[in-house]
């Protein structure tokens, strides 16, 4: 009897200098840095296990792979996986959760300070030489706000939009959770979601992308906003309408925004975004905000721990 082959699609999403733990099971593993969609098929034409993070798994791909038993996801969002044929096809996905509780709320945090007291302008201007030619000591060309006191909404309010609830509130925030969309029932705790855009001076969003959440955010809710509110995207591109979002930040109908996650990945400049990052009240990172060192070390405990559950007949983690 063959020994079980691993096949990972896109070893490079996890950094290099990160090690996997061992699978306690006899098995052949390969892995490839990256995977382009017409390659998918032979490089699982013998596989039981996939590991993929962002790689796509469709419906008309699943079909050609009889031998696949399992589809383990690197990351929490599985909406590159076709979940309806995976059920039908009896093929299991198991995904990896709670890894980032920490490094996702302080990424937030980082994004919204530096947006409210300027780190960019200032590091520029020193940069520039403004610093230097007005020879004062201290040299005030951007507006420093703290984040002490101001009122931060969460929209999602899952593992990660808590735990960022939690970090703020120490930072002395106040805090309110926006119910979903569209509800007409509020569930205790909860604000009707256009209040919470209207009263927040920080929006954080912590939602997963589906079809009742794409353009979550787009002209309309952003009017709503504080003139000078800041909006944080950690959660997935698609929740905001990008253009929309540069539109508001042109004629300062929000005041800032931080953004970690695009709608498409990577992005190019054909994306409002990455062809408005010299905006000042604009900041990108490259969907970083999950990865710091020991997020991505339990992310890969958690991945490959699933791998070996669903080899003695456990089910963790399951999604199907």
């Amino acid at each position: 009897m063959s020994l079980p082959t691993v096949v990972f699609l896109d070893r490079s999403t996890i950094p290099d200098h990160i090690e996997f733990p061992h699978l306690p099971f006899d098995h052949q593993w390969v892995e490839y840095d990256t995977t382009e969609q017409n390659q998918i098929v032979e490089r699982l034409s013998q596989a039981q296990i996939v590991i993929t993070n962002k790689v796509v798994l469709d419906r008309s791909t699943l079909s050609l792979l009889p031998n696949l038993e399992l589809i383990a996801v690197s990351a929490t969002g599985f909406n590159n996986i076709d979940i309806d044929y995976c059920r039908e096809a009896g093929i299991a996905v198991a995904n990896v959760r709670g890894y980032a509780t920490q490094s996702v709320p302080e990424h937030v945090i980082a994004l919204m300070i530096a947006l409210r007291r300027n780190l960019m302008g200032y590091h520029r201007d020193i940069a520039d030489g403004e610093w230097q030619r007005k020879q004062q000591f201290c040299f005030f060309t951007h507006p420093i706000g703290d984040i002490a006191g101001a009122t931060l909404g969460v929209i999602g309010s899952g593992e990660l939009g808590q735990a960022t609830a939690t970090l703020a509130k120490a930072l002395g925030m106040n805090i309110i959770f926006a119910e979903r969309k569209g509800a007409t029932n509020y569930r205790e705790g909860y604000l009707p979601f256009e209040q919470v855009l209207m009263l927040a001076d920080v929006i954080t969003l912590h939602c997963p992308l589906t079809e009742e959440t794409r353009d979550l955010i787009g002209t309309k809710e952003l009017a709503k906003m504080k003139p000078d509110a800041l909006l944080i995207n950690t959660g997935r591109g698609g929740l905001v309408n990008e253009q929309a979002l540069v539109d508001a930040l042109k004629t300062q109908q929000v005041g800032g925004a931080g953004v970690d996650v695009f709608s498409q990945e990577p992005a190019d400049e054909s994306n409002p975004l990455l062809a408005n990052s010299h905006l000042p009240n604009l900041l990108l990172t490259p969907h970083v905000a999950w990865g710091s060192d020991s997020a991505i070390e339990k992310l890969t405990h958690i991945l490959m721990d699933n791998i070996r559950a669903y080899m003695d007949g456990e089910e963790q983690n399951r999604v199907v």
